[in-house]
């Protein structure tokens, strides 16, 4: 009875204090990677950054072709170069951005499990503590922008579910802020709109469910072109014919047993793909079940043992748990589809692209997964410490 009553003193004393724990955790997490790379850490992809940014703060010059889509960063270092703060005030402003995200994560769980305390502090434990995600804070790359502004949209996408115009303003200003940090930034968006569509469908009135599929019929032709434009900066055809799983590094490789029929020349990027499927299947699925395994096992080459046991650990369970979540009807729909489409085109867009050597394309999601995960958690084990719903969050 002793031990059952320290138990209760203790865990009432965590939840007292536990968002100051939390913010206490991100703190130090930040002064570790700070102090490890010693300051702003200039990495392989900082330089045409840091050139595009100095172009911008100096003459008002935007890069065209492939650097225009990653125009958001260099357009925010460009504010801190433009007011002298240099390197340090960039990360200054990512840190910030950082802090928003994590708060974000915190109140957008809190609201998808009506109060609940547990879960919000487990995804937000996980989104801090998680090295691979807070350690470009200190990078002078797009992907703590990148990976904050998704922590941003899921928070604010929880928000239209009060259906205030203001909330459903910032919803649309973060979507746009976070399609123009990468190339692949749409993603969130068209996650949200299949969110969006997959409420209309069910809606007992079909009519506006018939309207908005006719408008997407008519804009077919549009959304090619722009396919295309997407992918016009790309070579995937010559990453097809290396049967590169991971970008330029040919350990790790899938092979040909026959020659491959490509594309003739002067054919669209989008119908590149097409033609290469049709006439390629069983080398085009090996590849692509390769990549999947590359993007989502955390076994890749580089990593170190310890490394590869971490992901085996956290994230291999964290997948099933997400993937139970997302099919739980407790949790409210739209929610679930948004999350799930976030990571399902993530992991569309790297089986038909390629992976990094890194995990600068998984970490963008990984909050997605912990949150779905620490929701399924929480539901399991009926830790529900549940205070005022969604005022309270």
């Amino acid at each position: 009875m002793q031990q059952l009553s320290l138990f209760r003193s203790l865990s009432q004393r965590f939840w007292q204090h536990y968002p100051v724990l939390l913010a206490g955790l991100w703190v130090l997490v930040q002064l570790v990677f700070l102090r490890r790379f010693h300051g702003p850490h200039f990495a392989n992809d900082s330089a045409r950054y840091l050139q595009y940014a100095a172009d911008i703060a100096a003459s008002g010059y935007f890069a065209p072709g492939h650097n225009l889509r990653y125009v958001l960063y260099p357009l925010f270092q460009s504010l801190w170069l433009w007011l002298g703060l240099g390197w340090w005030g960039i990360i200054a402003g990512q840190l910030a951005i950082s802090a928003l995200a994590t708060r974000a994560i915190y109140r957008g769980t809190r609201r998808l499990a009506d109060g609940s305390r547990g879960a919000a502090a487990l995804a937000t434990f996980l989104f801090i503590a998680w090295p691979d995600i807070q350690q470009f804070n200190v990078f002078l790359l797009t992907e703590s922008l990148f990976i904050s502004l998704v922590a941003l949209s899921f928070g604010a996408f929880t928000r239209v579910r009060s259906e205030r115009p203001m909330d459903w303003a910032v919803l649309a200003i973060v979507l746009v802020l976070t399609a123009l940090a990468r190339p692949n930034g749409f993603m969130v968006g068209l996650a949200a709109s299949l969110a969006g569509l997959d409420a209309l469908r069910r809606r007992p009135n079909r009519r506006p469910w018939q309207v908005v599929l006719l408008g997407l019929g008519l804009l077919s032709p549009l959304l090619w072109r722009a396919l295309n434009h997407q992918l016009a900066t790309y070579y995937l055809m010559d990453t097809y014919q290396r049967g590169e799983l991971i970008f330029r590094y040919q350990l790790w490789a899938v092979h040909q047993s026959k020659p491959l029929t490509m594309p003739p020349p002067g054919t669209g990027p989008a119908a590149r793909v097409l033609y290469f499927a049709a006439h390629n299947p069983g080398y085009l699925i090996r590849l692509m079940l390769g990549k999947l395994f590359v993007f989502l096992s955390y076994l890749k080459p580089h990593y170190s043992l310890a490394h590869r046991v971490m992901g085996v650990l956290v994230l291999w369970p964290g997948y099933v748990l997400a993937g139970l979540a997302a099919r739980r009807a407790a949790i409210w729909r739209p929610a679930r589809v948004f999350l799930g489409g976030i990571f399902l085109l993530q992991t569309a867009i790297i089986m038909l692209t390629v992976d990094d050597w890194d995990v600068r394309f998984l970490a963008p999601v990984l909050p997605v997964v912990f949150v779905l995960a620490s929701l399924e958690i929480m539901t399991r084990v009926g830790h529900q410490s549940k205070t005022t719903p969604l005022a309270a969050a």
